[in-house]
């Protein structure tokens, strides 16, 4: 049976996918009240909010990203949790620990801020590696584990998380399993010209930014999910994920699209995994659903697959050592990855 055979007997019509996407609006106009630009980051948190995939924010300090998150997990009903990572952090200061109770002489669970269904990890890359470990079977497992129990996480669970890749003082960098639970890798860049000049008029006033008001109920975000696994993936557009996936397994003869002369087998260490063709299946359907549509197409592919991507294919040292970067590899891999 293939994907497309598997998918949900209900059929997407015009109407529930412009009501879906009424609702995806309505957030983006909710957060707009308070980021100005930042287009992408924000299309990318709603991927990761439709499919449940946990997102990791790369970019230098002061580019909106904690805001960002905030912001959107304020315009929807649900339970918000906002961890500040350290250096010093404990494993117990996330998932919860056991209080002892004198008087009957027992323990009793008291369960930490990983339990709420947005979660937003700020700076996880200052946490040590106790720390990942409890965070990344909260992320894969959908459950914490306190003393002898194990206690499900509440539905919809999903981590955003955000870094700062410049900083290298009391950082520990993320084991390689961790970084493969994220479903995307966002590299946030700096706003236009234009952009800047309405976040100076917008934010340089005593009054600050506008209030976040919910506007969407996990309900809602509940239906749109299910909806997403409607949207339909054609097996060519199916295929077409695989093959560029498994190209940077097997590079083959293809060549660094900015310098036809390098082979693209020489600066890849690893390449992605099946995770990989998954997480940009289930990605591409979200793309779709927010852009109207009920069914992927190959620039819903294509747009989204950066992110998918860049974080799953290891450089090589020859690489690193030319000044090529991850995303040019895998830019490279789409250009000769031919259309379905």
């Amino acid at each position: 049976m293939t994907q497309t055979d598997a998918m949900p007997s209900t059929e997407l019509t015009a109407e529930l996918v412009e009501q879906r996407s009424e609702v995806l609006r309505r957030l983006v106009d909710q957060v707009g009240r308070v980021v100005v630009g930042q287009r992408t980051m924000v299309e990318r948190l709603l991927v990761g909010l439709l499919t449940g995939g946990h997102v990791l924010l790369e970019g230098v300090p002061g580019l909106a990203k904690t805001l960002t998150v905030s912001s959107l997990a304020g315009a929807v009903h649900a339970e918000f949790s906002r961890i500040q990572f350290t250096p010093d952090l404990l494993p117990a200061d996330l998932v919860g620990t056991l209080i002892y109770n004198p008087k009957d002489a027992t323990f009793t669970p008291r369960k930490g801020p990983v339990f709420a269904n947005i979660v937003l990890a700020d700076e996880i890359n200052r946490a040590p590696a106790k720390v990942q470990s409890a965070l990344l079977e909260a992320m894969q497992e959908r459950s914490v584990t306190i003393g002898d129990e194990t206690y499900r996480l509440p539905s919809p669970f999903l981590v955003l998380a955000t870094q700062n890749p410049i900083e290298q003082e009391g950082t520990y960098p993320l084991p390689e399993a961790q970084v493969d639970r994220f479903m995307l890798k966002v590299g946030v860049s700096y706003p236009s010209r234009e952009d800047e000049i309405s976040i100076v008029d917008r934010m340089a006033s005593s009054a600050g930014a506008a209030a976040i008001e919910p506007v969407a109920t996990l309900d809602e975000i509940t239906e749109a999910r299910r909806m997403v696994d409607a949207v339909r993936l054609d097996p060519a557009i199916r295929d077409y994920i695989v093959d560029v996936v498994r190209r940077t397994r097997e590079p083959g003869d293809l060549r660094l699209s900015r310098d036809p002369k390098t082979p693209l087998a020489r600066l890849i260490e690893f390449g992605a995994s099946p995770r990989a063709s998954i997480a940009l299946a289930h990605a591409s359907r979200a793309m779709a659903l927010i852009a109207g549509r009920s069914f992927v197409t190959p620039t819903d592919v294509k747009r989204i697959g950066l992110d998918v991507m860049r974080h799953r294919v290891i450089a090589s040292y020859e690489a690193e050592a030319e000044g090529v970067s991850t995303e040019s590899i895998v830019e490279a891999v789409f250009d000769h990855t031919p259309l379905p």
